[in-house]
C-alpha cells in the first residue's frame, strides 16, 4: 500500500508539472490559483499514558505510541484547477488494544495452558492453570500494534473571477478492524470584494466492520459455549472469591449476550456551513456549524463492559483477585460480560467561531470557539487561542497555545462494574466520560517567500515545527510532537 501511494504521488507531481507549462501560454494573461506545484511532508509523534482502558472495560493500561508520516501534493492543472492528493499512515502500538486477547502466549500469559481433551485441571480447587492475563500487562498478539492507511483525492475549480470556487474529493482507508471510503463536494462564494465568504459542503463517509472481539467472548461461542471445548479446555476459572469452578455446574461463567455483530456497516453523512467577514484591515470573523448523521453499528466490538448485578469470574492468579483495579496486578484478568453497545444512530451538531486579530507588524492573535451538543447526552465547550510572535529576521514566528475542552458523560456510560445487565445500551469508554482537558503547546515556524533554500528543484517555503502536552481530568496525559514542510517546484 506504501509503495503504490508513493507512486501515485510522484506521478501526478511530474505529470501536472509537465502539464502546467503546456497550458502556461494559453493562461498567461490570467493569474494562476496556484502558481506551481506544491509539495507537503508531515510527521507527528504522539504517546499517551492513563489507567481507564475501554478494551479492558474502563480499568487498565492506555499507553500507546503512534506515528504518522503524511504527504500532500497540489498540482495545478491550468489557471483555474488543482489536483491534490492526501496520501498517509498511522502506525501505532496500543497496550489496551493488545488486550483483546490478554493470554496471548507472547504477552501477559505464560500461555502454558493444556489445550487438549483431558481437562485435567477443571474442578480441581488445589491446582490452578498456568494461564495468566491482566488489564494493566500489555499482550502481543495481533491487536498490539497496526497501520492505518488512507489516500484522498480532491479537486477544486476556481471562476474566472475568482469569486467561485466548486470542489470534490474522494477517499480510502484501512486499518485492522475497518475500511472507509469517503467522497464529498463542496461550493465557496466570495462577496462584497472578497471581504465576505460563505461555504457549503457535503461529505458521506461508509465505513464496514471487520469485527474483532475480546478473546474469551469469541472462543465461548466458536467452543459452542462449552467451556470444556476449545480456548476454555484445561483452562480454571476462578469465582470472586478465588476458588475454581465447576464447568459442569449451574453456576459457571457465560457471556450475557451471545450476539455479536450482524450490521457490519457504519456510515456518516455531514452537511457543513460556514460564513467568513473581514471586519477591518486588522480583525476578521467567521462562524460555522455542521448537521452529523450517523448509522450503523456505532459501537466498538474490541471494548468490554462488566455488570455490578452479575457474578464475577477470571482466570490467573487468585490472590491477586483482591487488587484486580491495581497496577500491582500483573497476572489476573476478568472475563467479559458482553462487548459495548450503543444506539445505533447518532446525530451531532458542532456550532463553533472564530476571531483573528493583526495586533502590530510582531503580535497576532487567533481564537477559536466550539460548543458541541448530540442526541447520546454529549455537550461539549472547546475554547482554544493561538499568539503567534514574529521574531526580529521575519521569517521566524514562534506561536504558543492554548487549547481548553470539557464535556458531559454520555447517557450510556459507566465506569467499570457500574453497569447493570437490564440496560439496553452501556459503553465504559471514558471517551464518552465527563471530564475536562488542557493542551499546552510551543510551535515556530519558518516561511522563506523567495524558497531561497533548495532541495534539488524544491524550494522550501516553509518549516513548522510544534510540541504540545494534553492533560485530562481522568488521568489521561500524551505528548505530541509534529513537522511540516512546504516545498515548491521551480
Amino acid at each position: 500500500m506504501k509503495y503504490s501511494i508513493l507512486t501515485i504521488i510522484f506521478f501526478c507531481t511530474f505529470f501536472g508539472f509537465s502539464q502546467t507549462k503546456q497550458r502556461d501560454t494559453l493562461n498567461a494573461y490570467k493569474k494562476r490559483v496556484l502558481e506551481t506545484t506544491e509539495i507537503d511532508f508531515l510527521m507527528s509523534y504522539y504517546k499517551q499514558e492513563g489507567n481507564h482502558a475501554s478494551v479492558t472495560g474502563g480499568v487498565g493500561n492506555e499507553e500507546l505510541t503512534d506515528v504518522t508520516p503524511t504527504f500532500v501534493v497540489a498540482i495545478p492543472l491550468n489557471a483555474d484547477d488543482i489536483l491534490t492528493i492526501d496520501a498517509g499512515i498511522s502506525t501505532y502500538t496500543s497496550a489496551s488494544s493488545s488486550n483483546l486477547d490478554p493470554f496471548d502466549s507472547s504477552g501477559a500469559s505464560n500461555g502454558n495452558y493444556d489445550d487438549d481433551d483431558d481437562n485435567s485441571n477443571s474442578g480441581n480447587n488445589n491446582q490452578t492453570s498456568n494461564v495468566t492475563g491482566s488489564p494493566w500487562v500489555a499482550s502481543s498478539g495481533a491487536s498490539a500494534q497496526d497501520t492505518w492507511s488512507s489516500i484522498n483525492v480532491g479537486y477544486s475549480h476556481s471562476s474566472d473571477d475568482r469569486n467561485t470556487i466548486w470542489t470534490t474529493n474522494a477517499g480510502f482507508a484501512t486499518e485492522y478492524d475497518y475500511t472507509s471510503v469517503g467522497f464529498g463536494s463542496g461550493l465557496t462564494k466570495l462577496f462584497n470584494e472578497k471581504n465576505t465568504e460563505i461555504g457549503i459542503k457535503a461529505q458521506v463517509y461508509l465505513d464496514t466492520w471487520s469485527p474483532k472481539y475480546p478473546t474469551e467472548l469469541d472462543s465461548y461461542i466458536e467452543a459452542g459455549e462449552n467451556l470444556n471445548n476449545g480456548f476454555f479446555n484445561g483452562i480454571d476459572i476462578l469465582n470472586q472469591d478465588g476458588n475454581i469452578i465447576d464447568k459442569n455446574s449451574v453456576t459457571v461463567w457465560s457471556p450475557f449476550n451471545t450476539t455479536l455483530i450482524q450490521n457490519k456497516s457504519r456510515n456518516s453523512y455531514s452537511l457543513s456551513f460556514s460564513f467568513s467577514q473581514i471586519l477591518s484591515k486588522n480583525a476578521q470573523f467567521s462562524v460555522f456549524f455542521d448537521v452529523v448523521q450517523q448509522k450503523g453499528w456505532l459501537a466498538n466490538p474490541m471494548q468490554r463492559v462488566y455488570f455490578g448485578d452479575r457474578a464475577n469470574y477470571y482466570i490467573g492468579n487468585a490472590a491477586s483477585i483482591p487488587n484486580y483495579t491495581s497496577p500491582t496486578n500483573r497476572d489476573v484478568f476478568h472475563l467479559a460480560d458482553d462487548i459495548e453497545r450503543l444506539p445505533n444512530s447518532r446525530f451531532k451538531i458542532p456550532i463553533g467561531a472564530r476571531f483573528n486579530y493583526y495586533i502590530n507588524e510582531t503580535v497576532s492573535l487567533r481564537t477559536y470557539y466550539r460548543y458541541y451538543f448530540d442526541d447520546w447526552g454529549v455537550n461539549s465547550h472547546t475554547f482554544s487561542l493561538e499568539l503567534p510572535i514574529k521574531l526580529s529576521t521575519g521569517k521566524f514566528t514562534l506561536y504558543p497555545t492554548y487549547r481548553f475542552y470539557n464535556q458531559t458523560a454520555a447517557d450510556y456510560f459507566a465506569p467499570y462494574e457500574a453497569h447493570v445487565a437490564t440496560s439496553e445500551f452501556y459503553t465504559s469508554d471514558y471517551d464518552l466520560s465527563k471530564f475536562n482537558s488542557s493542551q499546552y503547546g510551543l510551535g515556530l515556524r519558518y516561511t522563506d517567500i523567495f524558497t531561497k533554500f533548495k532541495i534539488f528543484n524544491f524550494g522550501l517555503k516553509s518549516f513548522d515545527v510544534k510540541y504540545s502536552m494534553y492533560d485530562r481530568s481522568d488521568g489521561l496525559k500524551a505528548g505530541i510532537i509534529s513537522t511540516g514542510f512546504k516545498f515548491v517546484l521551480d
